[in-house]
C-alpha cells in the first residue's frame, strides 16, 4: 500500500473540475482583455503554466510535511503579511504586494492555506475541546492573526474571507452560539440600516418574547431575556455611530447602494450597475464568444479580476453560468466528501477549510456581481486574473489533495 503512487490514488475527478474551471476562466480573461494593450490574457497564461510545476513540488512533498511544519508555516505567512507595512508596494491605495520589478505577489493569497494549516494542526491535537472557553480563545486568535495585519493595508475583502473559519470550528465542536451570534448581528445590523432602532427593538422583543413562552419550561429564564434585550437594544443604538464613524465615505455608499437608500449610477453604483446590465443582456444562452458589446466596450471596471463572472453571464448567459455554478458546486461538494472520509482529524480539518474557503470566495464574489451584495475585492478562484490568486488557490487544493492521496499510509 505504501508504494501507491499519488497518480493512481489522487482523486481526479476534483483535478479535472480544476482543469475546467481554470481553462473556462482564462477563456473570459482573453475575452474581457483582448483589446487590452496590457498582456493580461498572456500573464495569465504563463500563471497558468507556473501552477504544473507548482502542483508538482506540492504533491511530491510528503503529506506529512505538511502536518509536521503546519506551525512554521503559518509564522512565516505572518512575518510576510507583517513585512507588508515597511517593504510592501501600494497599488490603489492598497498596501497588499510586493513588487520584485514589474511581477508582484501577495501574501494575503497564501496566508489562507497557511491559516488552515495552522487551525488543523491546532484542533488535531486529542487534547482539544472547544467546549472549554480557553480553548476557543486560542482557536480564534489562529483565525483572527491574519486578520489584524490585513486589515489596516487595507484589504477587508481578504479578512471578511477568514470569517469562514468560524464554520469550521462549529463542526470540530466550538458551541453553536457563537454562529448564531454572527448571523443575528449582521441581521440587526442591516434592519437598523433600513428601519428605525426602536423599531428593530421592538421585533426583538416580539421575538424573544415568543421564544420565552413557546419555549420549554426549563429554557424560560426571564433574566436572561432581558439581559439579551439590553444587549441587543445597546447593539442597535449603536449601529449608527459605527456606520458614521468607523466605516470609510466608499463602504458606507455601497451600502446605501445596495440597500436602495442611494442611487449612483455614475458614481460609486456604476460597477454593480454596469455588471448587472452585462448579465441581465446575456439573455438564456448569451451573446457568443468574443460577442459581448460592455465586454468589448469595456463598460465594467476590473472585468478580468473581480467582475470576471459578469463576462460569462454577457458571453454565455443563463445556460453558461449555471454550467460555472455547478462547477464550483461539485468541487465543494467533492472537497466535502473526502474531508468526512479522512482518517486523521487533520487533513479532514483542512479538508473542511479548503471547502469553506472556496465557498466563500465563490458566493461573496457572485452576490457582489450581480448586486445582492456590497462591492469588496474578493476575486472568483480559479477564474479572477492574478497570479498570486491563482496559485494561491492551486496550493490550497493540491495540499488537500496530497493528503488525501496518502490517506491510505496514515494508519
Amino acid at each position: 500500500m505504501k508504494n501507491q503512487s499519488v497518480k493512481n490514488n489522487i482523486d481526479w475527478i476534483s483535478v479535472f473540475i480544476y482543469i475546467a474551471l481554470v481553462t473556462l476562466g482564462w477563456l473570459n480573461i482573453y475575452s474581457s482583455s483582448l483589446l487590452s494593450t496590457e498582456g493580461t490574457y498572456q500573464k495569465q497564461l504563463i500563471f497558468i503554466g507556473c501552477t504544473i510545476p507548482l502542483i508538482f513540488v506540492v504533491l511530491f512533498v510528503d503529506g506529512k510535511f505538511y502536518e509536521k511544519y503546519a506551525s512554521i508555516i503559518f509564522g512565516v505567512s505572518l512575518l510576510s503579511l507583517l513585512g507588508l507595512f515597511a517593504f510592501g508596494k501600494t497599488i490603489a491605495g492598497q498596501r497588499c504586494w510586493y513588487a520584485i520589478g514589474s511581477f508582484t505577489l501577495q501574501p494575503s493569497e497564501f496566508a489562507k492555506a497557511a491559516t488552515s494549516l495552522a487551525l488543523a494542526k491546532y484542533l488535531s491535537d486529542t487534547q482539544i475541546n472547544l467546549k472549554e472557553v480557553n480553548r476557543q480563545i486560542q482557536a480564534l486568535a489562529i483565525m483572527l492573526l491574519p486578520v489584524i495585519l490585513i486589515l489596516p493595508q487595507p484589504d477587508p475583502g481578504s479578512a471578511l474571507i477568514y470569517s469562514v473559519f468560524i464554520l469550521v470550528l462549529y463542526r470540530e465542536g466550538l458551541p453553536s452560539w457563537y454562529v448564531w451570534t454572527g448571523f443575528i448581528t449582521i441581521v440587526l445590523f442591516v434592519l437598523t440600516l433600513i428601519l428605525e432602532p426602536y423599531v428593530v427593538i421592538l421585533i426583538a422583543f416580539a421575538v424573544l418574547a415568543i421564544i420565552h413562552f413557546k419555549g420549554r419550561a426549563v429554557d424560560r429564564n426571564i433574566i436572561l431575556s432581558t439581559i439579551l434585550l439590553v444587549i441587543i437594544s445597546a447593539f442597535v443604538f449603536s449601529v449608527d455611530y459605527v456606520f458614521d464613524n468607523v466605516f470609510k465615505q466608499h463602504h458606507r455608499d455601497r451600502f446605501n447602494i445596495l440597500l436602495g437608500k442611494t442611487v449612483d449610477m455614475k458614481g460609486i453604483g456604476y460597477n454593480t450597475n454596469q455588471s448587472e446590465i452585462a448579465i441581465g443582456s446575456g439573455g438564456w444562452l448569451g451573446k457568443g464568444f468574443l460577442e459581448g458589446t460592455q465586454t468589448k466596450g469595456g463598460f465594467v471596471p476590473e472585468q478580468h479580476t473581480d467582475y470576471i463572472f459578469t463576462t460569462v453571464g454577457e458571453e454565455w448567459g443563463f445556460a453558461g453560468s449555471l454550467v460555472v455554478i455547478v462547477l464550483f458546486t461539485c468541487l465543494l461538494l467533492r472537497i466535502i466528501y473526502l474531508a468526512e472520509r479522512q482518517k486523521t482529524k487533520f487533513s479532514r480539518v483542512y479538508g473542511h477549510c479548503v471547502a469553506g474557503i472556496l465557498f466563500i470566495h465563490f458566493f461573496v464574489n457572485i452576490a457582489m456581481v450581480i448586486g445582492i451584495f456590497p462591492t469588496i475585492g474578493v476575486p472568483l478562484p480559479f477564474f479572477s486574473y492574478g497570479g498570486s490568486g491563482l496559485w494561491g488557490f492551486t496550493i490550497l487544493l493540491f495540499i488537500f489533495l496530497k493528503m488525501d492521496a496518502n490517506k491510505v499510509n496514515e494508519w
